[in-house]
C-alpha cells in the first residue's frame, strides 16, 4: 500500500499562484503514475494532470494546459503541481493519486488509481 500526503493548498487571489506537493511512500511508490485530481462541491472528481515515473512524461487536462505544471525530480522525490494564473473555476479540493501499474498517456479515470491522499483545499478569491 502506498501512502500519499498532499500539502500546499490555501487561499490565493485570482491570477495568483500556488504549488502543491505530493509525497508518496511505500514499497511501490516509485513506480507507475501519479496524478492530480480536483473536486469542487457538487461536481465530479476530475483529472488535472498526470506524470509517469518511468520516463517523466506528462498529461494535462485542457482546462489547465499552459497554466499548471506537474513535475518530479526523480521517482523518490515529491510530485509538484505548480499552478499559475489561478482562475475562479480552479477552487476545489486537490488530491494526488498513484498506481504502480498505470502509465498515463491521456485521460485516466479515477478508478485506475489505487491509492489516494487526503486532499488539500485550494481557494481563489476574486
Amino acid at each position: 500500500q502506498v501512502q500519499l500526503v498532499e500539502s500546499g493548498g490555501g487561499l490565493v487571489q485570482s491570477g495568483g499562484s500556488l504549488r502543491l506537493s505530493c509525497v508518496a511512500s511505500g514499497p511501490t511508490s516509485d513506480y507507475g503514475a501519479i496524478g492530480w485530481f480536483r473536486q469542487a462541491p457538487g461536481q465530479e472528481r476530475e483529472e488535472v494532470s498526470c506524470i509517469n515515473s518511468s520516463d517523466g512524461s506528462t498529461f494535462y487536462a485542457d482546462s489547465v494546459k499552459g497554466r499548471f505544471t506537474i513535475s518530479r525530480d526523480n521517482a523518490k522525490k515529491p510530485v509538484y503541481l505548480q499552478m499559475n494564473s489561478l482562475q475562479p473555476e480552479d477552487p476545489a479540493v486537490y488530491y494526488c493519486a498513484q498506481d504502480p501499474d498505470l502509465y498515463c498517456e491521456g485521460f485516466s479515470p479515477s478508478g485506475d488509481f489505487g491509492s489516494w491522499g487526503q486532499g488539500t483545499q485550494v481557494t481563489v478569491s476574486s
